[in-house]
């Protein structure tokens, strides 16, 4: 399958992304990429470095006629978000990105695909690989851990960086110079709870929602997509009221940054009302679909006879548990007043999981206000206190303040304008870039985020658009030639 992506052009970029997407590289296990990436700069004979986080740099010099130019950071990730289709088998940990080119499109085989952000790393690669682009003296920066805390750019410090002008691969619009973005802080609520056996005239049945178009929980939150653990923390709730029914197991969503596809719960409800119940779940998945039609339109809910479970979640712990669930905000918490149509704060409802006495809830929440940010994560923990669940903050990272006549933003724009007769979209987003992390120990540094179109970041349907790479490449070329001259 790679073999016809590495014939696409700009063929160094897609070789090298072909060649990242055979090493596994999920958030927190990036022993193997980062070793990658150490081969391959001392393949080049560059100078290679880590620091205390296991963040990668590789230097690389000017080329002749470019030495009095300011010298550049260049900043992509390395790890990768990990998502499958329920019905994929698909190793993470083992197996390459199986990639399939499908028209002006490259996406992957039920799995997400790694455009985010090893477009921007291949990008990096094919610029220190080149003995033929101009370009000044660059710092090549690839972080890791950036999906699931931004830890690697939390670690950085300062001093270990040399440039000036920071140039981050990371937007997913071709049409778009970011500058700047929300901050997020990591929720997390634990508790225990007390089982008890489950009555004897109760049948068991296995719930799925599945087939909602899930997505990034940042950028893709303003679209008004379903929610799967939302929608069956509703479902419990209702048939709760309405039947008695008993939850034994509920295990839904997956990663923090991505809006969560599918949810599955085990539950109990009494022979009596068998019929009415299977009614009833017919009567809610025409109104999920009614509601989520246009935004989910494969959602569906699956429902499966099991035998009773032998235990169920104490009575009144269900109740609490289901009501804390309901009451926490997913989607926009509040638009900015500021800017048109920007998400100012919002929460994501990422994984709930409840088994054998023990129950988990994550969240994220963002925000481009800090103290908003904190806000949200307050109104979370009472939220989850009140149903006797312990909380903890943590992964707080900071928002990056727009700075829209910064030099590199000016010049960038100027490009755009003369190579494709339009104006580029200058604005923030909502989504956690690493730009705000790296500029509080490097204050001085100006910095611009822009990249190819992605679609379905975070998600199984993440696809990238090969004529937008192609664009975003002489986009970037350009630039490179045109850096100013360092003061």
């Amino acid at each position: 399958m790679s073999q016809e992506v590495r014939n696409l052009e700009p063929k160094a970029l897609w070789n090298h992304f072909a060649d990242l997407n055979a090493v596994p590289r999920p958030s927190k296990k990036e022993e193997r990429v980062i070793q990658f990436m150490l081969d391959f700069g001392k393949s080049l004979a560059l100078p290679v470095d880590t620091d205390h986080v296991q963040n990668v740099l590789i230097r690389k010099p000017a080329t002749p006629g470019m030495e009095n130019r300011t010298h550049l950071v260049m900043q992509s990730h390395l790890d990768m978000v990990h998502q499958k289709n329920a019905d994929t088998v698909f190793d993470f940990d083992k197996e390459g990105i199986k990639m399939i080119v499908d028209g002006d499109w490259v996406h992957a085989d039920g799995t997400t695909l790694g455009a985010d952000n090893g477009i921007g790393v291949a990008t990096i690669m094919a610029l220190l690989a080149s003995d033929d682009i101009p370009h000044p003296a660059i710092d090549a920066l690839f972080t890791i851990d950036e999906e699931t805390g931004m830890t690697g750019a939390l670690g950085l410090e300062g001093g270990w960086l040399e440039g000036k002008i920071l140039l981050n691969l990371d937007t997913e619009d071709d049409d778009e110079l970011t500058i700047g973005c929300a901050g997020g802080v990591d929720v997390t609520a634990t508790g225990t709870y007390t089982e008890e056996d489950t009555a004897a005239n109760m049948v068991g049945h296995r719930l799925m929602i599945r087939g909602l178009s899930g997505g990034h929980s940042g950028m893709d939150i303003n679209k008004g997509l379903g929610n799967a653990n939302k929608l069956m923390n509703r479902l419990l709730h209702k048939t709760h009221e309405r039947f008695g029914l008993r939850v034994a197991k509920i295990d839904g969503g997956g990663l923090r940054n991505a809006i969560p596809r599918e949810s599955a719960a085990i539950v109990a409800v009494p022979s009596a009302q068998h019929d009415s119940f299977h009614s009833y779940l017919k009567e809610m998945e025409a109104i999920f679909k009614a509601e989520h039609g246009t935004t989910d339109p494969d959602m569906e809910l699956v429902v499966e006879e099991t035998a009773a479970p032998a235990k169920v979640m104490q009575e009144e712990f269900q109740d609490k548990l289901t009501a804390a669930i309901y009451t926490a905000p997913a989607g926009i918490y509040r638009l900015s007043p500021d800017i048109e149509g920007l998400v100012q704060t919002s929460n994501n409802v990422a994984r709930v999981i409840a088994e054998n006495g023990d129950v988990t809830v994550m969240c994220l929440a963002r925000s481009s206000s800090e103290t908003e940010k904190h806000d949200i994560s307050h109104a979370l923990t009472a939220c989850f206190n009140l149903a006797g669940l312990t909380v903890n903050l943590s992964g707080d990272y900071p928002g990056w303040q727009p700075q829209p006549s910064s030099d590199i933003v000016s010049l960038m724009r100027e490009i755009y304008i003369d190579r494709f007769k339009e104006e580029p979209h200058v604005l923030a987003c909502h989504a956690g870039l690493e730009c705000g992390i790296l500029g509080t120990n490097y204050p001085g540094m100006d910095m611009v985020s822009f990249g190819p179109n992605i679609r379905g970041a975070h998600s199984p349907d993440e696809k990238v658009q090969v004529s937008s790479v192609q664009k975003y490449w002489g986009w970037l070329l350009e630039t490179l030639t045109k850096i100013p001259v360092a003061d």
